[in-house]
C-alpha cells in the first residue's frame, strides 16, 4: 500500500469514528440531525481527496461547500435550540481529512480526541454547570494564564552567578506546582472522602510534606485513636513529595532524573510500604472526616517555592563558583531544611547549565532530601509528641536508607 492510499484510509477512519459518535446522537424520525456516519465519512474523505487533487486551493473551495451545507442543515433544523456542535464537528472532520494527507498520526490523534470530546458532552455539561464552582473556574483560568500566556513570555536564559538563574525554569516550576496541587484537588473532589485521612495526607504531600506531617501530628495528639492512620498519612505525604521531586527535577534536567531515579524509587517504595503497613493496622479504626475542600491550588505556595528556588540558585551558583562541588552540596543541603524540591531543582538547573556534574547534582539532591527529612522528624516530635514521633521516625529512616542505598547501588562498578 502506497503512502497516498494509507493517508486517505486514515482520513476515512477519522470520519467513520466521528460519524459513529454523531450517529448515536442524531435521533430518529423527521427531527433527526442531518449528519451521521456516512456523511462524516464522506466529508473526511472529501477533505483528503481535495488536498490530494489540488492542494490548499481546492481544499479551501471544498471546505466552503461543506460549510454552506452545514449552514443549510442548521437553518433547516426544527429544534428550538439546535446548537452548532454537529456543524462545527463536520468542518473539523473535513480539516482532519485534509491534515491526514500531511501528518496521518497527528490527524488520527486529533480525531480520537475530538470523538472523546463529543462523546463526553453530558459529563462536561454536568461538570461545568453543577460541579465546578465559580472559585474553581477562576482557578482553572489562572492556571491556564500562567501556563499559556505568562510562560511563553518569560525569558529562557541564565542570569546571575554562573548564569545559574533561569527565569523560564523558575516559572515552569510555578506551573508544575500549581498543576500538581490542582490534580490533587480534583482527585479529592472526584473520589470523595471515603478514603479518609490517608488520601488527605498523600495529596497534602504535593503541597508540603513537612506541613502535612506536622498537621497529622497535631491530629494524633487530639485524637489518639487516629494515631496509626495519622502516621500512615504523614508517611504517605513523603511518597507524594518524592513523586513531585522527580517531576520537578525531570522538568529541569532529564540526565539528573535518570541518575537519581533508583534512589528515588527505593525511597518511594520504602515510604509507601511503611504507610501501607500502618494503614492496614488501622483499617478497623473509625474513618476520620475530611476537611471541606478549598481552592484548587494555592498560588502563594507555588510562588514561595519559586522564590526559594531562585534564592537557592543564586546562593548555590555563587558557592559553586567560589567553592566548586563542595559549595553546591553545602548550599543545597542547607536549603533542604526548608524545602527539598527547591534545593534539588537548583542542583539540576546548575547541571543543565553545565556548571555542575550529574553526580554532584545527585549527591546535592539526596543531601537536600536528608536535611528535609530531619526537619520532618523534628516537627513530628514537636507537634505530634513522642508516641507519634516514635511511629513516624522509622518510616523516615527507611526513606533515607532507600535513597542512599539506591545511590550506593548506582555507584557500584
Amino acid at each position: 500500500m502506497n503512502d497516498a492510499a494509507l493517508h486517505l484510509l486514515v482520513a476515512l477512519g477519522v470520519g467513520l469514528l466521528l460519524g459513529v459518535e454523531r450517529e448515536r446522537h442524531k435521533g430518529q424520525g423527521p427531527e433527526r440531525e442531518p449528519a451521521g456516519i456516512r456523511t462524516f465519512a464522506l466529508v473526511a474523505l472529501l477533505g483528503g481527496l481535495s488536498y490530494r487533487v489540488g492542494g490548499v486551493a481546492v481544499s479551501a473551495v471544498a471546505l466552503a461547500v461543506v460549510g454552506l451545507a452545514a449552514v443549510a442543515g442548521y437553518v433547516a433544523s426544527t429544534d428550538d435550540d439546535p446548537g452548532l456542535t454537529t456543524e462545527i464537528a463536520l468542518l473539523v472532520d473535513f480539516l482532519l481529512g485534509a491534515l491526514a494527507q500531511r501528518d496521518a498520526a497527528l490527524a488520527a490523534g486529533l480525531g480520537v480526541g475530538t470523538a472523546i470530546l463529543l462523546a463526553g458532552r453530558h459529563r462536561l455539561h454536568v461538570l461545568v454547570r453543577d460541579t465546578l464552582s465559580e472559585r474553581e473556574f477562576h482557578d482553572a483560568l489562572l492556571l491556564a494564564a500562567c501556563a499559556l500566556i505568562v510562560l511563553p513570555l518569560v525569558p529562557n536564559h541564565g542570569i546571575g552567578p554562573n548564569h545559574a538563574l533561569n527565569p523560564g525554569t523558575i516559572w515552569r516550576l510555578v506551573v508544575i506546582v500549581m498543576a500538581m496541587q490542582g490534580a490533587g484537588y480534583v482527585a479529592v473532589r472526584t473520589i470523595g472522602a471515603r478514603y479518609g485521612l490517608l488520601l488527605t495526607g498523600f495529596l497534602g504531600g504535593f503541597v508540603s510534606s513537612t506541613a502535612t506531617i506536622a498537621v497529622m501530628g497535631r491530629r494524633a495528639v487530639k485524637e489518639p485513636p487516629m494515631r496509626r492512620i495519622a502516621t500512615a498519612a504523614g508517611i504517605a505525604s513523603s511518597v507524594a513529595t518524592i513523586v513531585l521531586l522527580a517531576a520537578v527535577v525531570g522538568a529541569v534536567s532529564v540526565p539528573v532524573l535518570r541518575a537519581v531515579a533508583l534512589p528515588l524509587i527505593l525511597a518511594g517504595v520504602a515510604a509507601a510500604g511503611y504507610a501501607i503497613a500502618f494503614a492496614l493496622r488501622a483499617v478497623r479504626q473509625p474513618e476520620p472526616e475530611l476537611l471541606e475542600p478549598g481552592r484548587a491550588f494555592d498560588l502563594r505556595v507555588a510562588l514561595l517555592l519559586a522564590a526559594t528556588v531562585a534564592a537557592v540558585l543564586l546562593i548555590a551558583g555563587e558557592l559553586n563558583e567560589s567553592l566548586g562541588r563542595t559549595g553546591l552540596i553545602v548550599g543545597t543541603a542547607a536549603a533542604g531544611f526548608a524545602d527539598s524540591q527547591s534545593a534539588a531543582i537548583s542542583a539540576a538547573a546548575l547541571t543543565s547549565a553545565g556548571h555542575a556534574t550529574v553526580t554532584t547534582a545527585v549527591v546535592a539532591t539526596l543531601a537536600a532530601l536528608t536535611t528535609n527529612t530531619l526537619s520532618k522528624a523534628v516537627l513530628a516530635a514537636g507537634l505530634g509528641k513522642l508516641r507519634y514521633a516514635l511511629a513516624v521516625w522509622p518510616g523516615l529512616a527507611l526513606i533515607l536508607a532507600g535513597a542512599w542505598g539506591g545511590f550506593a547501588i548506582t555507584r557500584l562498578p
